[in-house]
């Protein structure tokens, strides 16, 4: 059994991390309630704004797709990964760096596969294939949307250009602060959507469809984009969150243990010494 004084150092030292823990877990909850009004807010917009570019893009010709619809043999594949700067957070960052280990060995095992990290944690993890095209890890240091459509420019640029003939990205959906799905979504190429024929769209639109829908396209793809990082963000504080809930309930059991332990051991010193003064005195006695 470790002595007194090693059981009193344990003991300040889980205490301290019981602290830090603790401070952790009650920043994140106060930067978890505006990641999850920011993404809570967004949201109705972002489908909104999906739903109506579908269903005008299910009046359009075959012949008037976009050129982000083109849908051409798949040999390179970009994968953006959006994960968080920081760790402590659980398995949030893991989840997504087994997501894209698992596109790039399994679903794309055929292709070239790049990738374009978000955040420090999917860069450190990348860097070695020395495929990662691009680190925008400080995105987080100012999440706008401007910023965010940026990135998805330079994303319309490329696919457009040839450079990749299919872009998706990987990121966590938040659902709830003890909750976060791992998503994969189709960047580019645009999805086609199937006609439906229920479905009465006789509008007059000003300007063309076709303008309308070029118009929409690139505002809709950074509004992915935004949402996603958006998403990332909100279930970065919520995995934290819950991870240092955890982590600050652990070092309390186990101090509760060790001020137990601390307790026994120091009961047993008191009595073995009382022990030795009573043998001593009747040894005397003696």
């Amino acid at each position: 059994m470790a002595n007194l004084k090693e059981i009193r150092n344990r003991i300040s030292s889980v205490s301290s991390t019981m602290q830090i823990t603790s401070a952790m877990k009650m920043v994140s909850a106060a930067k978890l309630k505006k990641a999850q009004d920011a993404i809570t807010a967004m949201r109705p917009y972002a489908d909104k704004l999906t739903e109506l570019l579908q269903s005008l893009s299910a009046t359009l010709d075959a012949d008037s797709g976009s050129k982000f619809s083109d849908q051409r043999e798949v040999k390179n594949v970009l994968i953006v990964a959006i994960t968080s700067n920081r760790g402590l957070c659980g398995a949030f960052n893991s989840n997504i760096i087994k997501e894209v280990n698992k596109l790039s060995k399994v679903t794309y095992a055929n292709k070239e596969v790049s990738y374009l990290a978000i955040g420090k944690k999917a860069n450190d993890a990348f860097k070695k294939t020395n495929k990662v095209i691009a680190n925008k890890s400080a995105i987080f240091d100012d999440l706008t949307f401007d910023n965010v459509a940026d990135i998805a420019q330079m994303l319309m640029d490329k696919f457009v250009a040839g450079d990749f003939d299919k872009i998706v990205i990987v990121y966590n959906k938040f659902k709830n602060a003890a909750t976060q799905e791992v998503m994969t979504e189709q960047f580019l190429p645009i999805v086609p959507v199937e006609k439906d024929a229920n479905v009465n769209l006789d509008y007059i639109f000003e300007p063309s469809k076709i303008e309308i829908v070029e118009q929409l396209i690139p505002k809709s793809l950074k509004t992915q984009l935004y949402k996603g990082v958006r998403d990332s963000f909100a279930s970065e504080h919520g995995a934290r969150m819950t991870a240092m809930h955890k982590a600050t309930d652990n070092a309390t059991e186990l101090r509760d243990q060790l001020k137990l332990t601390y307790n026994k051991a120091r009961q047993a010193a008191i009595t073995n010494e009382i022990l030795e003064i009573v043998g001593g005195a009747e040894a005397l006695n003696n």
